[in-house]
């Protein structure tokens, strides 16, 4: 099997959320005592969330810490979460091992799925900038995001309740997803941040819920395992 590098801290509970499925799935997938190789580079959240040289200086970390993974002897490395895929092109281009894409697991996953139309829920980078809306277009789907107003209190409620595993906004949460389902017609809700599986789980809703977490774990065991 191949070894596993997961570039994480960004927050500490989404790579908690990470790991507790890393167990759950290998068992699932290989039996209750086989995990391929794991290693994590947890990064100062801190000093990625308020870096002074914004987007530059927080590509600089992941590539620092996806080298840092490949000299440790890292054959797939992946990043766990979602926003930091604004620059997953140039991370992948500073290391020889093979990245895996976030977005791309869940593409895979929502064609095996046979979804078409989903609303996008994460933090107000993931919802606006074009890296992951562009993608699912370019893929066939069509992508869904909230107002402008309901953008501003999904990111607050991820950054102030949710990175503590504060569930206190939950009711709201699922409550704007039935609205997009019953005025928009959504048929799944992308999780398109790795805090929100504490929230939103699949029974929630009456939608299909993609949890992008889940799905890019299994993506990287399947392909560490030979899947």
């Amino acid at each position: 099997m191949k070894r596993i590098g997961l570039i994480g801290g960004m927050t500490p509970e989404s790579t908690l959320y990470y790991y507790r499925n890393y167990i759950k799935i290998s068992r699932e997938l290989l039996g209750p005592f086989t995990f391929p190789e794991l290693m994590i580079y947890s990064i100062n959240f801190a000093e990625f969330k308020d870096n002074p040289r914004g987007w530059e200086g927080r590509k600089e970390l992941l590539i620092n810490a996806a080298r840092a993974l490949e000299r440790a002897g890292a054959e797939i490395i992946a990043m766990t979460a979602n926003t930091p895929h604004i620059v997953f092109p140039e991370v992948q281009k500073a290391v020889n091992a093979p990245m895996v894409s976030i977005v791309d697991a869940l593409i895979e996953e929502m064609e095996r799925r046979g979804v078409k139309k989903v609303l996008l829920l994460g933090t107000k980078t993931t919802m606006t900038a074009g890296f992951y809306k562009s993608a699912l277009r370019e893929a066939g789907f069509d992508v869904v995001t909230p107002e402008e107003d309901e953008m501003e209190e999904v990111n607050r409620i991820i950054f102030n309740e949710l990175a503590f595993e504060n569930l206190r906004s939950r009711p709201y949460l699922l409550s704007l997803v039935e609205r997009y389902a019953k005025e928009e017609g959504i048929e799944g809700v992308i999780l398109g941040c790795t805090e929100l599986p504490l929230a939103i789980r699949p029974g929630d809703v009456s939608v299909e819920v993609f949890d992008t977490a889940k799905i890019h774990m299994r993506k990287l065991i399947e392909l560490a395992s030979g899947f």
